[in-house]
């Protein structure tokens, strides 16, 4: 075998593992992302040799890129419209608060521990770890299949998907600051350089999109429909790179990008959506697993390591984002005290801390490695204290409730215009007779399928209807016409599928 034999080999089992591991993730509530993370530090440990920080930091860019669009692919804007403004505060000011918290903290207890740090270096260590996790929060918010109230989730996702900007010029701006050269940016020029990527950023973040979905919908390549895939994705890639180009923020671009796309009317959707699912489940194991493999045990099992690491771990999640969070959503005054509890619980840490703590290893700085083990052992011990109780908070909270899954999955055209509905049989609705003949259903609106004990099939006028029973509806009526007879036939169980 030769060497790209053996590294395709090494990458199919460690994709194997990786399948099995989020398996019995789902079978036991841990988060999957944590089992990927283990698997890459396993084989890094006893079988393979990989130290390339380069390397890793290029694949999580590429990682980030899909996971961030994806994320915003999947957030519908009018969720997110009522919480844009306490979301974007926790991604700026949050941020920013976090990190001078968690950077005193780590100044002042690492001399305790006698690993003293200068504050510009203690600094730098808490800006790579003040951004919550986009991938984490994402992959375990969506696959507990668990809704939160009072708007919750799409604020964590909004603040996850925006503020790795923020972190990321703390990082820049501190690694130039303690870097061999001695490059220091002043704090005016800083604040002028943040302001002109995030205006960047959501300046072509809008238009790449809104060219991305003309382009879609526009083009015909109809007779292989596959390359719509193709296409979008060379939309995110140009996103990124074109904003960094322009001097924005490219990860902020690739986010809003996503949301513009998932938004607008788009031809072929089902399919569209299907890919990026899957892509989004190989970036994030990929990147992972890189990161798993990167990572030297042997450093990173030292007392004083472990020491530090899970004392900022503690700080960051008992102290730091709880005081953050009620400092920053004060002004809002629509958020219960359990809501800003929960908040501050869910302020995973994930890949990209690790990712931004292999800049200062990068740029030559002598605490670099530090830097990089404390980073990954207090991301460890967020993703297992967190990662780990998400639905158990949210539940202890009274936050929670069980989202309902459609059992009709209908991957439905943006072109159609019909709406497609999935509701329940109730004794109510059989009041006047159990066949479907005798349901009074307005004209231009059809049952077309029933689903009863798991079984499927096509309704006639004189099929006997059962309590009990799935419907799969079609109507040119508009929402309010069908909210009307669904209340007229006394049901409330209605699941748009749109």
């Amino acid at each position: 075998m030769n060497l790209t034999e053996n590294i395709l080999l090494v990458w199919a089992l460690l994709l194997f593992v990786a399948v099995a591991a989020g398996k019995l993730a789902y079978k036991f509530g841990a988060p999957a992302l944590l089992l990927f993370l283990g698997v890459g530090m396993v084989f890094g440990w006893h079988f393979i040799s990989f130290n390339s920080f380069e390397l890793t930091q290029f694949i999580g860019m590429l990682a980030l890129c899909i996971i961030l669009f994806s994320g915003g692919m999947d957030t519908k804007f009018s969720e997110i419209q009522p919480i844009l403004a306490p979301g974007i505060t926790l991604a700026t000011v949050g941020v920013a608060m976090t990190a001078c918290l968690v950077g005193g903290f780590i100044y002042f207890f690492s001399s305790w521990v006698g690993m003293a740090m200068s504050f510009p270096v203690a600094l730098l260590l808490a800006a790579t770890m003040s951004s919550t996790d986009s991938a984490s929060v994402f992959s375990i918010l969506r696959s507990k299949k668990q809704g939160l109230s009072q708007n919750l989730r799409p604020l964590l996702e909004l603040e996850s998907g925006s503020n790795d900007p923020m972190a990321y010029m703390l990082t820049i701006v501190l690694v130039a600051a303690v870097s061999v050269s001695g490059e220091s940016t002043s704090i005016l020029g800083s604040v002028a350089q943040f302001m002109i990527q995030m205006l960047v950023g959501c300046t072509l973040g809008y238009g790449i999109g809104r060219m991305a979905v003309f382009a879609i919908n526009r083009i015909n390549i109809k007779n292989n429909a596959s390359l719509y895939s193709v296409l979008l994705l060379a939309f995110v890639f140009f996103s990124f790179s074109f904003t960094n180009l322009l001097w924005g923020n490219g990860y902020l671009a690739v986010y809003i990008t996503g949301l513009v796309v998932g938004n607008n009317k788009l031809v072929h959707r089902s399919n569209l959506t299907t890919f990026f699912d899957g892509f989004t489940w190989l970036a994030q194991i990929v990147l992972f697993l890189t990161i798993g493999l990167l990572v030297n045990l042997d450093e990173l099992l030292q007392p004083k390591i472990l020491l530090l690491g899970c004392a900022v771990g503690i700080f960051l999640i008992l102290v730091a984002r709880p005081l953050t969070v009620f400092t920053c959503l004060a002004p809002f005054k629509h958020f219960t005290q359990k809501a800003r509890l929960y908040i501050s619980w869910v302020g995973l840490r994930g890949a990209v801390p690790i990712i931004f703590a292999t800049y200062p290893i990068i740029e030559g700085i002598d605490d670099g490695s530090l830097i990089f083990n404390v980073v990954f052992m207090g991301t460890l011990f967020s993703l297992i204290i967190q990662g780990t109780t998400v639905s158990a908070m949210a539940n202890w909270l009274g936050l929670a409730y069980q989202e309902k899954e459609p059992l009709f999955k209908v991957g439905i055209p943006d072109s159609i215009k019909s709406n497609f509905s999935e509701i329940g049989v109730t004794g109510v609705m059989l009041a006047k007779g159990n066949t479907l003949r005798d349901i009074d259903i307005a004209d231009n609106t059809l049952v077309v399928m029933i689903s009863r004990g798991g079984e499927y099939f096509v309704p006639r006028g004189n099929t006997e209807l059962m309590v009990g029973d799935r419907l799969l509806v079609v109507s040119d009526r508009s929402d309010e016409e069908l909210k009307q007879m669904y209340s007229d036939l006394g049901i409330s169980d209605v699941m748009n599928l749109r």
